[in-house]
Order: C-alpha cells, then sequence, then structure tokens
C-alpha cells in the first residue's frame, strides 16, 4: 500500500491537527470543515510516521455507524493489518469489553447481561409489585421512571432532585419512587445484569478505584481519540480522563457552537473546559467550510457571536457566488406552509429534487400544516423525526372524544378512550360498548349517565372529571369547537395521565396545544375532523419510505445535525418557538444560548438555498390570535445578511 500523502490531502488547518504533537490536544472543528477527515488522518499519521501500533489506539464514537465508518476508512489509508487490535466503538461498547474482563472488582460476574428497554420495564413491574404499588393507578408508569432515573445517572446528579422537578404540579408519592430507584439499583446486581447506563458507570467505578485495570489501559491505549466530544456527558468525560491519563496522549474533535444535548445530560463545559482540565493542551482551529456558500456561513457566523461563552471563530467558505438567505415574512402557519410548496417547485424548475429539500422545525408540532399542504399538493416527502403528527399516540388519544361527537357510532374512537381508564381493556371496552348498545354520543346527557353507571369501579374515578367536563361543555356549548373540547379533556383528564405515561411528557403536551391552537383555524368541529381525515388519508399515498431518494425531508433540527442538504427551509422562526419558550424561561440564560446554537446547527446544514419562515400570528382555540415577533436570532443579524420577502413566493 502507497504511504499517505499528508500535505496533497488535507489543508494546512487539518494537516497541523493531524500531526499535533504528543500531549492532549483539542481540535475545535466547525461545520463542514472536515472533522471525520481530520480524525481518520491522524490514525494514520499515528500507525505511518509515528509507528505506532493499532492495539494502542483508541478511538471512541457516539455511534456504531460513525465508528465503523472511521475504521473501515482509516484501514484503506493505512490497510488493514497495521490496525490489528484497534479499539474503536461507542463509550458503551468501549464499557463493555472492559467490564467484561473486570466486572467482579463492582460486584458483578464477568457474564453479567444487558438489559433492554423491555427487560428493564418488566423488572420494573416486578418492583412495583414486590413494594405494594401494582394497581396504584396514579403512579408513573416503568417508561417514566427509567427514563428518569438514566437522566440522573447521565448527568450525574441525584435522582430526587429530577424526581421532584418533574412532578412539581402533581400529586405523585415521590418516596414511592426514590424506594423503586433504590430497589432496581440493588435487584440489578442480585441478577447479575446491567442496563446500558450502568455500563459506564461501572466501567469508570473499576478504572477510577482500582489501580491494576487503570494503568493496564492506561498503558495498552497510547493514544486515546474522541469525537463530538461537544457532546460527552460527565461521566464520559471522566471515563476519557480515565483512560488518557496514563501517557496523555488524548485528542478530542468536536464544536461548542453544535452542543445542542444538554437536556439528555451533555455539558458544553467539558469541551470549554479542556485546556483547563488538561494543562499544556494544544488547540487547534479548523474554520474552512467546504459545505455552503458564503451568504449562508455570513448567517451562521453572525448568529452564533451572540453566544458569550464560547471559542469565537468565523466560518470561512472555500466556494463563492450563491444566492442570500431569505428572510420570509408569512402571516401565519397555513401561509407559510403554501410559501414552502411554492419555493420547493420554483427551485425544481432550476434543477433540484426532491431529496435536495429539508424542512427543519424546533419542535414537532410546528409541522402540522407543513405536512398536511405536502399531502394536500401531492409532494412526495418522508417525515425522518418520528411518526407522522397526527399518528402520534397522544395526538390520538385527544381526538377521540372529537371523533365521538361526530360519529358516536365510532367504535375504535370508543375503545381507544375508554381504554385511557385503569382497569380497561380490549374486552372491558367491548363489554361497554355492547352495554351502550353500540352507540356514545359525548353531547347526549342519557349516554353520559349510562357510561357513568358502567365504567368499572377502578376506572370510575378517572372517569369522573371527564364526565363533569363534557357536562360543562355542553353546558357553556363548547362541544361543537375542537380546540375547546380539546383543551379541557387536556385539563380533565390527560396531562396527568400524560405525565405517568410518556418519558417526554413535555414534548407531547407541546404537540397538544400546538394542535389546540391549529383548530382555531376551523369554524366547526365537523369541518376540523374532515379535513383530518382527508389530509391524514392522502398522507399514506404521499408520504414515502426513507428508502425512496426523491422525497422530501421533514425533521428536527436535533435530527439533522450531521447532515447536509442543498436547500433547507426553517420554519416558525418565531420568538416563543424558535427560540423556544421553556428555553427562554430558564433564569441562568443556558437555555438561550443552546437555542442559539441550534439555530447555528440549522443554519449550517444548507449548502445552497437557506430559508427562514417568520410567520406574523398563530390562531387561537378561542378563534383569536397570538402576534409573534421575529426570532431574535434573525432580527440580530445585520442588514444585507438576510433578503426579506414579503409575503410573497420565492
Amino acid at each position: 500500500m502507497n504511504p499517505v500523502n499528508f500535505s496533497a490531502e488535507l489543508n494546512d488547518e487539518q494537516l497541523a491537527a493531524v500531526q499535533a504533537p504528543d500531549g492532549p490536544v483539542l481540535v475545535i472543528a466547525a461545520a463542514g470543515t472536515g472533522k471525520t477527515r481530520t480524525l481518520i488522518y491522524r490514525v494514520a499519521w499515528l500507525v505511518q510516521e509515528k509507528k505506532v501500533r493499532g492495539e494502542n489506539i483508541l478511538l471512541l464514537t457516539f455511534t456504531n455507524k460513525a465508528a465503523k465508518e472511521m475504521m473501515e476508512r482509516a484501514r484503506l489509508n493505512v490497510g488493514a493489518e497495521n490496525l490489528l487490535g484497534m479499539w474503536g466503538g461507542t463509550f458503551h461498547h468501549v464499557a463493555n469489553r472492559i467490564l467484561r474482563q473486570h466486572a467482579a472488582l463492582v460486584g458483578y460476574r464477568n457474564d453479567f447481561s444487558i438489559l433492554d428497554s423491555d427487560d428493564q420495564k418488566t423488572l420494573c413491574k416486578t418492583l412495583y409489585e414486590e413494594l405494594g404499588l401494582k394497581g396504584n393507578d396514579q403512579f408513573p408508569k416503568p417508561q417514566v421512571l427509567l427514563s428518569l432515573f438514566s437522566l440522573a445517572a447521565n448527568k450525574d446528579v441525584d435522582p430526587r432532585d429530577l424526581i421532584s422537578e418533574r412532578f412539581e404540579n402533581f400529586d405523585t408519592d415521590l418516596e414511592s419512587i426514590l424506594k423503586v430507584h433504590d430497589a432496581y439499583t440493588e435487584r440489578k446486581q442480585t441478577l447479575n445484569v446491567m442496563d446500558f447506563d450502568d455500563l459506564l458507570l461501572n466501567a469508570v467505578r473499576v478504572l477510577d478505584e482500582n489501580e491494576g485495570p487503570r494503568e493496564y489501559y492506561q498503558h495498552k491505549f497510547r493514544y486515546v481519540m474522541v469525537d463530538e466530544y461537544q457532546d460527552t456527558n460527565p461521566v464520559q468525560a471522566d471515563f476519557v480522563k480515565l483512560l488518557s491519563g496514563g501517557t496523555g496522549n488524548l485528542l478530542v474533535v468536536g464544536d461548542d457552537f453544535q452542543s445542542i444535548y444538554g437536556w439528555r445530560g451533555a455539558d458544553f463545559r467539558n469541551i470549554l473546559h479542556f485546556e483547563r482540565d488538561f494543562p499544556g493542551a494544544v488547540k487547534y482551529e479548523l474554520v474552512t467550510n467546504y459545505r455552503s456558500v458564503p451568504g449562508v456561513l455570513a448567517v451562521a457566523n453572525k448568529c452564533i457571536a451572540g453566544n458569550p461563552e464560547q471559542f469565537q471563530k468565523e466560518l470561512r467558505a472555500v466556494r463563492s457566488g450563491g444566492p442570500t438567505p431569505v428572510f420570509a415574512r408569512l402571516s401565519d402557519g397555513g401561509h407559510q406552509a403554501r410559501y414552502v410548496v411554492n419555493a420547493i417547485r420554483t427551485l425544481r424548475r432550476s434543477g433540484y429534487r426532491y431529496s435536495d429539500f429539508a424542512i427543519l422545525y424546533r419542535a414537532h408540532f410546528h409541522a402540522m400544516e407543513m405536512q398536511l399542504e405536502l399531502n394536500r399538493e401531492g409532494i412526495p416527502h418522508v417525515i425522518t423525526s418520528g411518526v407522522r403528527f397526527f399518528e402520534q399516540a397522544h395526538i390520538k388519544d385527544m381526538l377521540c372524544l372529537p371523533r365521538l361527537v361526530c360519529n358516536p357510532r365510532d367504535e375504535l374512537a370508543f375503545a381507544r378512550l375508554i381504554c385511557l381508564l385503569p382497569g380497561v381493556g380490549v374486552k372491558g371496552a367491548a363489554k361497554l360498548w355492547s352495554k351502550l348498545s353500540r352507540k356514545f354520543d359525548p353531547l347526549l346527557s342519557e349516554d353520559r349517565k349510562r357510561l357513568h353507571e358502567a365504567v368499572p369501579k377502578r376506572g370510575k374515578a378517572f372517569w369522573e372529571p371527564i364526565h363533569e367536563m363534557l357536562e360543562q361543555a355542553e353546558r357553556e356549548e363548547l362541544t361543537r369547537n375542537p380546540g375547546e373540547l380539546i383543551f379541557l379533556f387536556l385539563k380533565a383528564f390527560y396531562d396527568e395521565y400524560a405525565v405517568d405515561t410518556f418519558d417526554n411528557y413535555a414534548n407531547r403536551v407541546e404537540d397538544i396545544h400546538g394542535m389546540i391552537d391549529y383548530c382555531g383555524q376551523f369554524e366547526s368541529l365537523e369541518g376540523f375532523m374532515s379535513e383530518l381525515a382527508l389530509q391524514t388519508n392522502l398522507d399514506e399515498s404521499n408520504a414515502r419510505d426513507e428508502s425512496d431518494q426523491d422525497a422530501v425531508r421533514l425533521g428536527t433540527i436535533h435530527q439533522a445535525k450531521g447532515l447536509e442538504h442543498p436547500v433547507v427551509l426553517v420554519l416558525w422562526c418565531v420568538d416563543g418557538m424558535f427560540p423556544s419558550g421553556r428555553a427562554l424561561e430558564e433564569s441562568d440564560g443556558g437555555g438561550e444560548s443552546e437555542e442559539r446554537r441550534l439555530f447555528y446547527v440549522a443554519a449550517t446544514r444548507a449548502k445552497d438555498h437557506l430559508f427562514f419562515c417568520v410567520p406574523n400570528v398563530r390562531r387561537q382555540r378561542d378563534g383569536g390570535v397570538v402576534y409573534y415577533e421575529p426570532s431574535r436570532f434573525v432580527t440580530e443579524l445585520p442588514e444585507g445578511v438576510l433578503r426579506v420577502e414579503r409575503g410573497g413566493y420565492y
């Protein structure tokens, strides 16, 4: 195999980082500057020029896909025979390999099993029964508690704090939750099983508390490299420090501008404080961007400069020319959706394919009108952010009552609604339906009374507030207003149901409120349900599998990180939606800073065209409107960086 010509294959910035001297090295790799390429060539440099053996190199990544790609490309550069014994993989993969040799040091056998999510839920249910919590219908579901336990582990914080914060507005037995946590921790050890978080926590314990294994791995891994270091959490940072503490030859690559996972435990201060944590560290910056036209980078540079606590840097474009990014002033969500469709059609005429377009948004409900408009216009699309909006479980739950108001003989809607009650399953719902003569009209007092009497004792306490809510809705003539009906159901029952049922409670309730506001544009319940039924049926023919390459991509900005698209259109760029209202309420200002980084990530996904869609109003359930100010991230940009369009089409 021919030796790698590093100076011919790398730019000056990349070459300097690849040839960095021994010791701690920080590589700040801005968007589109060749981060992965730099890591791969660093491996090649170590093997070819420094004669390092593969078994003395460790590469830590965040996904198996990234690890596999880097290892394959490194083998192509220097030959598979020169990388024999090299460790490359995710943090959890490497932790598992260590524990398979040393689990006894933390009270496990080396043949421990790893619990998947179903196993974890099953174990939790067993503990519920043993602790006398089975049948407690107001106690959180296992997946909710497991999510909180996991977040506490990844943030390295007391679970009590997270639990108190989650349920502060609800009458929840916090002490029983903590008993479940302690019992879960103890039982895993008794059964010789670990969950995903335990792999890292226990591997850190092995290295931290035992000199022998620590010195062995520090000697083995003479060179440690870490990808996406800005996304590490406190436990992962400790893991890296322990593994690299022998020679001190640690190279980390990342971009503080793209740290957007604080909500799941990532701490961007790990990369900001790298030089403090590793004295003598040398820092390199990659700022030459090969992806985007200058106009896109101008937006990204000016926006992110508003965050004071970061490594200040500016992307430089290799490409020249290109269009100026667009600031589209629009009337409302419907106008926004039509504008995007017209922009797609216009650019398609100049040669772009559907797959060249990405429609990005801060939260799932922001794309509601957009999905319906794409269906209506027959534009093929893929929802990369999960299930299509109106097919999500919580949205379908909320639509049960409106469906029954429109069609009292809708048995499927009735069954879904009544099965939300504890103690009522599919068979129980069928029996109730028969007792009601196969009809339930929420607007008829006679039907309500018959159902109230027929609901099993265990579910009656939960049906009671729904029953009272329906009577209130009828008295106040609100039952024909879809937004009001859904809002009242949320208040009476579903909010508390959701907090005990879904691990991402806040996001789901945000979706529901978004749908409630969307209802405001319809004059009647029948109109709303008819439009919904029509469009969701069209969805089946217009939305395609992700394997279909020629389809518009819709997804959240978090899911778009690491990707690039010729055309990017960002929805609902208004204060309160992007940046989100929840983030702006954080007292320490950290929420706004992370939102700004998210805006930067959205902008830097674009190669050619970038659009920021800024609707003026959003309709509410009562028929009124909320007026929005354009996102501060847009209005802070200097004049000339964006081309303003007012209500027209691209």
